[in-house]
């Protein structure tokens, strides 16, 4: 069974500060848009491919369309919880990582099992760098 890497979009768009709060839902779509090389070669390091991908959007994102390679799921309320929430139901028995430096959101994944990476695994300096 594939890894699934679940993506904390607010998290890790609002980690680079290059104006995205001008434009939450276009951010979102820039970070979406970077994502689906991790499909295809996995996170280095951290996850081997071949990987579900998974971005969880919230507030002014939740209007971003899933592509060729990124699950776009949206967060009728709290991404955190909704990110808690697809942990719990689909990761079982699969290796599971979350992209996040939420301290709280981080803590509550790793007791149900995933593992935790920072932002900058999947959205370096130059956006998409790993």
């Amino acid at each position: 069974m594939d890894s699934m890497v679940i993506v904390d979009a607010a998290n890790v768009v609002g980690s680079v500060p290059d104006g995205w709060w001008r434009d939450r839902h276009g951010a979102a779509e820039r970070l979406r848009d970077a994502l689906p090389q991790y499909a295809d070669k996995g996170l280095p390091g951290l996850v081997p491919p071949p990987v579900e991908v998974v971005l969880v959007v919230e507030g002014a994102a939740r209007g971003v369309e899933s592509v060729e390679g990124v699950r776009v799921v949206p967060a009728s309320g709290s991404g955190d919880d909704r990110i808690v929430q697809l942990v719990a139901a689909e990761c079982g028995d699969r290796d599971c990582v979350v992209v996040t430096a939420d301290r709280e959101l981080r803590e509550r994944v790793q007791a149900l099992g995933a593992r935790v990476t920072g932002p900058r695994a999947v959205w370096g300096r130059g956006h998409g760098e790993a």
